[in-house]
């Protein structure tokens, strides 16, 4: 061999194709679904500047197992300019980062979101800049696919804006709660928001329509909460002396013949925490299946009631990049609006 030919460097190629295994002589590999991604060469962005090294391969190779991501650092086929790595290595802007071949799972073809609710999704956007977006999220809807659903708020924004290099999720609400969610259009936001969401310096206001009189008495609930499954696999909650701290303040906004319209406001982010802190307070919220007992439940349908009476209905943050001072609020849907209506033609108690 010369020494021409010896020096020779590879040429630098782009992030090459995914070919099913078939093409490369992996039948087997083909009949379980794997597709062969080349290797690939990726410039770091500013959006990730001082992003370790494993939580960047993690989005760039969504649903290969950590496992694997772990194992191609420690073998040093991860290379930082030409460099080996260890997973808590920070990337800076310009970096270029080799990827190695990965086989993964081919995705199952997806049931794409149509144009109706698409339409609905955007219409439901109520603030939106370079950085964020808030959606005011419909009752029935859950915040992202899964559990045999096959599409979410976050796929439906991911499907009406193709062009997005950046969408995720800040923070969850329930399926059938309705009202503010927060989405980060550039991972510098998305920490930005998850670390003032952590600090306790985003405020989130939530109206309930609960069961009975709410007591002036009761302004704060602060007892633990534990998750648990049922024997179904359902997710539930429980007051209980080994679960986590939780706070909940609480005031009433307008009363009615057997319910009340009160604001709850979450300290603390637990699953449920509204939900649970309400019912252990006497009052569960009018339409919660999983909180509320047969009876109240049954009542509440009478009335024409067919949703959860929940809705997140302000938020106040700070922008990223700006430092504003933001505060949103989301209007009520018809379903929330029609039981209100019902109940103010009744007669009202007094304010304790």
């Amino acid at each position: 061999m010369s020494r021409k030919s010896a020096s020779k460097k590879p040429p630098r190629t782009r992030p090459d194709k995914p070919v099913r295994t078939s093409e490369v002589g992996g039948g087997n590999a083909a009949a379980r679904g794997e597709v062969r991604q080349g290797v690939q060469w990726v410039n770091v962005d500013e959006d990730n500047d001082g992003q370790r090294v494993d939580n960047f391969l993690l989005a760039q190779l969504r649903g290969v197992p950590k496992s694997i991501i772990y194992r191609i650092i420690r073998k040093g086929e991860v290379r930082v300019n030409k460099g080996r790595v260890k997973p808590d290595t920070r990337v800076n802007t310009g970096d270029q980062v080799r990827i190695p071949p990965i086989t993964r799972k081919e995705k199952p073809e997806q049931v794409a979101p149509g144009s109706r609710v698409q339409g609905v999704m955007e219409a439901a956007v109520v603030f939106e800049n370079d950085q964020m977006l808030v959606v005011n999220k419909p009752s029935g809807i859950a915040v992202h696919g899964g559990s045999g659903l096959s599409f979410g708020l976050i796929e439906v924004l991911r499907s009406g804006r193709p062009s997005a290099k950046f969408l995720e999720l800040v923070h969850r609400l329930d399926r059938d709660t309705s009202g503010l969610v927060m989405v980060a259009k550039k991972r510098s936001a998305l920490r930005f928001l998850q670390d003032e969401l952590r600090q306790k310096r985003i405020r989130k206001h939530y109206h309930a329509l609960v069961a009975g009189d709410w007591p002036a008495s009761i302004d704060r609930v602060d007892v633990p909460l534990l998750r648990y499954e049922m024997p179904n696999g359902e997710r539930r909650v429980r007051v209980d002396d080994s679960g986590k701290a939780s706070l909940t303040t609480f005031r009433c906004l307008e009363r009615f013949a057997g319910y009340n319209l009160v604001e709850a406001s979450p300290i603390t982010g637990r699953t449920h925490q509204i939900r649970v802190h309400s019912a252990w307070a006497g009052h569960p919220i009018a339409g919660d299946d999983k909180y509320m007992d047969d009876v109240s439940l049954k009542a509440f349908r009478s009335i024409g009631g067919q949703r959860l009476m929940l809705h997140a209905r302000a938020l106040e943050f700070t922008l990223p990049v700006t430092g504003e001072s933001m505060r949103l609020e989301a209007p009520y849907d018809d379903a929330f609006n029609d039981v209100l209506r019902k109940l103010s033609g009744r007669l009202k108690g007094s304010d304790q």
